[in-house]
């Protein structure tokens, strides 16, 4: 932990010279390869996206959501009417550029701009985002229009016992920071809560990871991986889950 000393002699933090809080995340569209990013629209997403997500057939997708799976369209519909259009999460729809249609979600939440602190959740794809070139360019544009905002701090929780969530956080290049016990309540159940984080200092080699993974170069004929994302975050991670 960096410091420096006061007129004390006391370690503290030391001064973030010519630092400023970022701005709150635009309601703009993020535009990739393999994605693009849209502002939540129910009228517009939410039918393509009850579509891609009944692909789920057993609901496993939304064992680790605090919500869902939602039965009807029209359940669905007037929960996201209810709960997508703040500003604090901004939910953004994914939409897979191979046929224009949504086929996942992802928000910035816990916003503040005040530390320079955001956090990335409300991940849920369907089946056919999974594993897909696409849902990783999603997570690279969310993670670099936050640092490209100028916050100084990235974060990703999730439930200590969704191994695939805590895998993925490590794959994008989020060092494990700790696991909060009895962290929250929800669906009737407890939660520890695993805490991951990327930090500014770590993005100009993060983004370097990131293009060279989504590289046309970096996949074959078959659209096959030549090189994986987690080889190349690896080096980056400052503490890893073992465990996971």
């Amino acid at each position: 932990m960096e410091s420096s000393l006061n007129d004390l002699g006391q370690p503290i933090g030391i001064p973030l010279v010519n630092w400023a809080p970022p701005p709150f995340p635009p309601r703009e569209p993020m535009q990739g390869r393999f994605c693009r990013l849209e502002p939540l629209d129910p009228d517009r997403h939410a039918e393509p996206l009850f579509a891609a997500n009944a692909a789920d057939t057993d609901g496993r997708s939304w064992t680790y959501m605090a919500y869902g799976p939602f039965p009807t369209l029209a359940s669905y519909h007037e929960w996201m009417s209810a709960s997508f259009l703040g500003n604090d999460p901004l939910y953004f729809a994914i939409i897979d550029l191979a046929d224009g249609q949504p086929a996942g979600v992802a928000s910035y939440l816990r916003i503040a701009p005040a530390s320079g602190s955001i956090e990335v959740g409300h991940i849920h794809y369907s089946p056919r985002l999974q594993r897909r070139p696409a849902a990783t360019e999603a997570m690279f544009l969310l993670m670099q229009r936050a640092f490209e905002l100028g916050y100084r701090r990235y974060e990703w929780k999730c439930d200590a016992l969704n191994a695939p969530s805590r895998a993925a956080a490590q794959r994008l290049g989020l060092s494990f920071e700790g696991l909060f016990r009895q962290a929250t309540v929800y669906k009737n159940r407890n939660r520890d809560t695993a805490w991951y984080a990327a930090i500014d200092t770590e993005w100009p080699a993060l983004r370097a990871a990131f293009q060279a993974w989504l590289a046309p170069s970096n996949f074959d004929a078959n659209g096959q991986q030549r090189i994986r994302l987690t080889d190349l975050t690896h080096p980056i991670l400052k503490q890893h889950a073992e465990s996971v």
